[in-house]
């Protein structure tokens, strides 16, 4: 049974985790509520011109720049907590967005992110200096100049010790504030995005069902087409095999009495066909559900892959946890799949595989500087590959300009 003293120092230690933590969140708002504020000021510049005209020629590079902002401003959200489910893409003509309710969204929130927002996260970041500044007072107190403020907010000089504890006094409270009102602070400021930044009622839910009707079909073929490639692989490579090994083991039985040596011969190439076999067998489990997986993990096991690659590959790996067993193994046969085209397909000297796991995503950027021109078909695996992915209700996107390079985006849901 847990102490008092240990409960309390527990409690302790997770007051304080969260506060920072809130620290860490309120200043990342404040660097998308400086931009926000920025752009509701181009927004404001729109408005005034547009009677002239000048403004309805800004219009379509301010609503892309608010549009890249919310979806920035998503994935800030997203690593700190629940998954923020971008709606679907807003347009950027005028028109179009003056009667677009994700835009009418998107603005209200640019609006309470450069107002509110802007202000919570300088909070944030200054009473932690405040308490910093304050509760070390007494320390440096004689080196503060005759007259000067001794007080972050500008109020009371020190002249002598108890004034001195005082201040210090005060840097206390200072820290008593950061550590209780700094998580809700990030709340407050957090709260206008994850409600007006995603999928809300709006949302046509007719495209998503469309959209996960094809996805189930998708992920059903290539359940299908997979079959259909452990099926060959067994008939053509293990089975053939095996069939070899009977065969030659009946002839030497049947050898053995009239020629010892023939029969020999025939066991020893019975011998490598059950070798052979056994070889085949132990591929097509790996190409199922790769060992490598479960003994190290998918940032080992893409180390693997990197390691048989024939280009020159670099693996830059941060997943803090594990995904759900089948998530791994679509991310490990993506990778594969994607080296595999780069060293067939790109006439690339140099690739890059970078996985992130965050905020209940797992995330691919997979890059070569080939030659480019990759596309879907062609027995590319491309396709394959997005069958993997929607199979999950992920994302896939390629993007391989002629000339190159090329780069595979991957984004998985983690899963349990």
């Amino acid at each position: 049974m847990a102490t008092p003293t240990t409960s309390v120092k527990d409690v302790a230690v997770r007051t304080v985790r969260a506060a920072g933590a809130a620290t860490g969140q309120l200043a990342g708002g404040l660097g998308t509520a400086g931009l926000a504020l920025g752009l509701l000021v181009l927004f404001a510049l729109v408005a005034v011109t547009a009677p002239i005209g000048v403004g309805l020629l800004i219009a379509p590079a301010a609503l892309r720049s608010l549009h890249a902002l919310a979806a920035r401003e998503r994935e800030r959200l997203t690593r700190w907590g629940l998954e923020v489910i971008a709606p679907n893409p807003p347009p950027t003509r005028l028109r179009a967005a003056l009667v677009d309710p994700t835009t009418r969204r998107e603005l209200r929130w640019l609006i309470r992110h450069a107002t509110l927002g802007f202000f919570l996260g300088l909070l944030g970041l200054w009473l932690p200096v405040f308490a910093v500044r304050d509760g070390t007072f007494p320390l440096y107190w004689r080196l503060v100049p005759e007259g000067a403020s001794s007080t972050s907010i500008g109020l009371g000089s020190a002249q002598s010790w108890p004034d001195a504890i005082a201040v210090g006094l005060l840097g206390l409270g200072w820290i008593a504030i950061v550590l209780g009102l700094s998580p809700a602070m990030a709340r407050l400021q957090a709260a206008p995005g994850r409600t007006l930044l995603a999928a809300g009622p709006d949302t046509d839910l007719s495209l998503r069902v469309a959209e996960l009707t094809a996805t189930r079909a998708g992920a059903l073929d290539a359940h299908a087409t997979e079959l259909r490639r452990i099926e060959r692989s067994l008939h053509d490579g293990a089975q053939n095999r095996l069939v070899s090994v009977t065969v030659l083991l009946g002839a030497a039985r049947r050898m053995a009495a009239r020629d010892p040596v023939a029969a020999d011969e025939l066991l020893e190439r019975a011998q490598s066909a059950a070798e052979g076999a056994l070889a085949e067998l132990r591929t097509v489990v790996r190409g199922i559900l790769p060992p490598v997986l479960a003994d190290r993990g998918l940032a080992g096991a893409l180390s693997g892959l990197a390691a048989d690659s024939p280009v020159p590959c670099s693996i830059d790996d941060d997943i803090p946890e594990r995904c759900a067993a089948s998530v791994e193994t679509t991310a490990y046969f993506v990778v594969a799949e994607a080296l595999t085209n780069i060293a067939k397909h790109s006439g690339a000297t140099r690739a890059t595989v970078t996985v992130r796991g965050r905020g209940g995503r797992l995330r691919l950027l997979i890059e070569d500087n080939g030659r480019g021109g990759a596309e879907e078909g062609g027995g590319s695996g491309l396709g394959g590959i997005r069958h993997r992915v929607a199979a999950h209700d992920g994302t896939f996107r390629v993007t391989s300009p002629s000339g190159g390079p090329t780069t595979l985006q991957v984004d998985l849901p983690c899963g349990t």
